[in-house]
């Protein structure tokens, strides 16, 4: 959420700011709105004196025998009066609340202008892979090694889903397994949290409430919406994590990964070319995530897309790293790189990990501080989150970047000793 003290300091700057997303806003009613709110609450406060002093009044009169009905009467008129401008102020801060809480984030200063199309590689990684022979799909492969199943999988729940088997469900723990040993090398703290999360998580992280149809809904109760999801990421829960509390200076940064499925119902494309696991309703992710100070969230930001770079270059996998324009960035991110995959058979890269810094935006949502140590102050932290990483593109990935001409599949070194050999072949019966 936008700080409305820099909306109505820096007006201009939040206006081009917001530009770069192709995002307009008029912000002289928000303004005015925050300048009634501040007269409500002196004129308020005013009345709180008041009552105290006339309540000061009345023991002493009443011990001098005097009447106390005139100030009984003023004390019943300062209460009307008060629970009337309470009334008022509370409209108003709903009506503040309800206009900032849809704006997007500011773009760092350094994130290009416009859409999708603006985006900008930084770096490129491994060789693209070359083939001697007519190389297959992923989905072609991965049903003639009985890797996966996916008629099973759209049986038994719908489109968008698919059955790990054998030694693909294997490979598939291999990965997560050879993810969360190299983030416990690095000193990040694995957390297991729960996968039905409450509305207040969706809108703590920004997805609420602009996408709150985005999610599988769970629970609804009459005039208060649905209550209960199902986490589309684990970052959703990761920055819910320390909600409403005030964290030390010398805690920061908080590092923590997660390990969950993702659910995502606006995942459906079935177009021919995002068959088989490239997109779907649900499929396995490691997440990383930190809370820092404000002045170590670049830094961060650099630490979490390296970590992300460095499992990619241990898998032997080509790919590139991407810095998005605002307008591609997601709603609650300042700043995001994109680590892009190569698919042969797509002939395009895709998306397997999003680094990401929100700045403050999450933590004003989630009022989630830190007490400055030299001032004793209480300040807002950043966030930020990358996935490390999902599994779904990086498992078709290696299907077809390392598949031989005999159909065979050699798999990354780094997996192998979870998996127990090095190639994958076709089982003869």
């Amino acid at each position: 959420m936008l700080d409305i003290n820099r909306i109505r300091e820096n007006t201009d700057e939040v206006i081009r700011g917001l530009a770069k997303r192709n995002f307009t806003a008029d912000f002289s009613h928000v303004i005015m709105l925050d300048d009634k709110r501040k007269a409500l609450t002196f004129e308020s406060e005013n009345l709180k004196a008041q009552k105290n002093k006339v309540s000061a009044d009345i023991p002493m009169k009443k011990k001098n025998q005097e009447d106390v009905s005139e100030l009984l009467a003023e004390m019943k008129v300062i209460a009307d009066k008060t629970k009337e401008i309470e009334i008022e102020l509370n409209n108003v801060k709903k009506e503040i609340q309800e206009f900032l809480e849809v704006l997007p984030n500011i773009p760092a200063d350094d994130v290009q202008q416009g859409g999708p199309e603006e985006n900008k590689v930084v770096s490129v990684y491994g060789k693209k892979p070359e083939f001697s022979f007519v190389p297959k799909d992923h989905v072609t492969l991965c049903e003639t090694l009985n890797l996966i199943d996916y008629k099973r999988g759209v049986k038994i729940g719908g489109n968008g889903f698919w059955v790990y088997t054998g030694i693909g469900a294997i490979v598939e723990w291999a990965l997560l397994n050879y993810f969360v040993e190299e983030h416990l090398k690095d000193g990040y703290e694995f957390l297991l949290p729960p996968h039905i999360l409450t509305y207040e998580c969706g809108y703590t992280a920004g997805q609420f409430p602009k996408f709150q149809d985005d999610v599988f809904k769970l629970k609804e109760e009459e005039n208060k919406g649905y209550t209960q999801f199902i986490l589309p990421t684990a970052e959703t829960a990761l920055v819910n994590y320390h909600r409403d509390e005030i964290l030390k200076e010398e805690e920061l940064p908080k590092k923590y990964f997660a390990y969950t499925p993702c659910y995502r119902k606006e995942a459906g494309s079935y177009r021919a070319e995002e068959r088989g696991m490239i997109r779907g309703h649900q499929f396995n992710k490691i997440e990383m995530f930190q809370y820092t100070t404000p002045e170590n969230s670049d830094a961060a930001l650099d630490e979490l897309v390296d970590k992300a770079v460095r499992l990619m270059d241990g898998l032997g996998l080509h790919f590139r790293l991407s810095k998005l324009a605002a307008g591609d960035c997601s709603h609650s991110m300042a700043k995001t790189l994109d680590i892009e995959v190569w698919i042969p058979s797509m002939g395009i890269y895709k998306e397997v990990s999003s680094a990401s810094n929100a700045k403050d935006y999450q933590a004003r949502r989630g009022n989630i501080r830190f007490k400055r140590e030299q001032s004793g102050k209480n300040e807002y932290l950043h966030t930020l989150n990358a996935s490390g990483l999902a599994t779904s593109r990086i498992l078709p990935a290696i299907v077809e970047q390392f598949q031989n001409e005999d159909g065979s599949i050699t798999i990354p070194e780094v997996l192998r000793k979870w998996i127990g050999k090095d190639m994958i072949k076709i089982e003869k019966k």
